[in-house]
């Protein structure tokens, strides 16, 4: 289902962005400027729910700084529509669903207002995230998104199929790559499912965010893939994560095809990788287990990292109210509001000492306890130009070499990352 989700972001979105420059920026007339405005939600139904919710009460109190709220508008996909709209300069002031990977490109638009032009910005959103709010500073050194919630990737596994296939269903052997391959070679071995798991194999750039990312993060204690303006995969734990990969794709574990379906609810593969989203998908469906995603020598639980898979809220520079803006964003990212978001949707608000915040509903739902606890230790895709580009850059290399073997994981990692660092360079 995450693949059909985040089928959300592909070439269009380049092409785009592509056709306009500039710096972000606001007037100071607009900074301060209080009035109704309107803000886009995603089309997610949990998250309509809470955000009609919350418009609600923000106007039940401020009858003359009204906010209206809509899904946002169909198209393509979620990113061209925003990109087109600050093209037509009629971008709402509030987007609820900005992908942290597109905000590069919309700076470059000139889309976003950078939140540190609003008094006690950069305090606010540094005391709500912690210390993991840093990863979401654009390279001039300011914030041109809040970090909002996250989905932290981790392996859901069929215990209905461990079981059949001999492994123990409460504790899989998954920790190690040694023993993430051992399970999936019993697991397919012994016809429990046609596959170990069912990363998609397809092209777009976003599909490394949930194959090799989570895994490098997890490897590397953190590292994301560009950091101080250079790739830092083409390394022992880059090539680590690839070749535990293509070794997966290359002896069938892991399918070359794309599914046609759901192919984990359908019973097709043993595992998959997912957010805490996944739990009132498969909730009823799957008798399912979860895990951390596999190291090469086992890191503690406790230890790993992985993906975010996160959203987050930007101010947009067409808004003409952005002082009320600034405060809807505020409200709409409280403590209270997060435990509201929580408990509908049951995904991570991005809130240092998230489980202390909101103990209750850990303890009233234990199945996102997992969950909650692995969302303090996440990486973001890198902040940098060129956001997509690098990121499908990287595929092509990944997909030729682990996915179907048509070139080394050595040779693939290394162009890759020449690619890569050049357009991290590159405004």
């Amino acid at each position: 289902m995450r693949s059909k989700v985040m089928a959300a972001t592909m070439t269009a979105l380049a092409l785009t962005l592509a056709a306009c420059g500039g710096g972000s920026g606001s007037s100071s007339e607009a900074i301060s400027a209080t009035g109704p405005i309107k803000i886009w939600l995603s089309n997610s139904p949990e998250e309509i729910a809470w955000g009609k919710a919350m418009v609600k009460e923000w106007n039940a109190d401020h009858p003359e700084e009204t906010v209206t709220a809509q899904e946002i508008p169909a198209g393509t996909t979620s990113e061209e529509v925003i990109g087109a709209a600050i093209t037509a300069g009629n971008a709402p002031c509030l987007v609820f669903n900005t992908a942290p990977a597109a905000v590069p490109q919309f700076e470059k638009q000139g889309g976003l207002v950078p939140l540190d032009s609003f008094d006690g910005a950069v305090e606010y959103i540094e005391s709500r995230t912690g210390s993991a709010a840093e990863q979401y500073k654009s390279p001039d050194g300011q914030y041109y998104q809040i970090p909002w919630k996250s989905n932290p990737v981790m392996i859901f596994y069929n215990k209905d199929i461990m079981e059949e296939a001999g492994i123990d269903p409460e504790n899989p052997p998954l920790a190690t790559y040694d023993e993430f391959l051992a399970t999936s070679r019993t697991v397919v071995e012994s016809g429990a499912a046609k596959a170990a798991i069912w990363p998609a194999p397809t092209s777009e750039f976003f599909q490394s965010w949930f194959d090799f990312y989570p895994l490098y993060a997890a490897e590397t204690g953190g590292t994301q893939l560009v950091e101080d303006g250079a790739a830092t995969f083409d390394s022992d734990a880059g090539k680590a994560v690839a070749d535990f990969w293509a070794t997966m794709y290359s002896e069938g574990l892991a399918p070359t095809e794309a599914a046609t379906d759901d192919a984990f609810a359908e019973g097709d593969s043993a595992m998959s990788v997912v957010g805490p989203w996944a739990i009132a998908v498969y909730g009823e469906s799957v008798n399912w287990g979860v895990v951390p995603v596999p190291t090469s020598t086992g890191i503690s639980p406790d230890e790993t990292y992985t993906f975010s898979d996160a959203k987050n809220v930007a101010v947009y520079s067409a808004c003409e109210n952005q002082g009320t803006a600034w405060e809807v964003l505020k409200f709409a990212t409280s403590e209270e509001q997060d435990g509201k978001l929580l408990e509908v949707t049951g995904q991570m608000p991005l809130r240092e000492d998230l489980e202390s915040t909101y103990p209750d509903y850990f303890e009233e739902n234990p199945e996102y306890q997992l969950f909650a606890d692995q969302a303090s230790r996440t990486i973001e895709v890198p902040n940098v130009s060129n956001s997509i580009a690098i990121w499908q850059a990287f595929r092509d290399e990944y997909s030729s070499a682990v996915i179907f073997g048509k070139t080394s994981v050595d040779e693939a990692l290394s162009a890759a990352a020449e690619a890569v660092t050049e357009l991290a360079g590159q405004s």
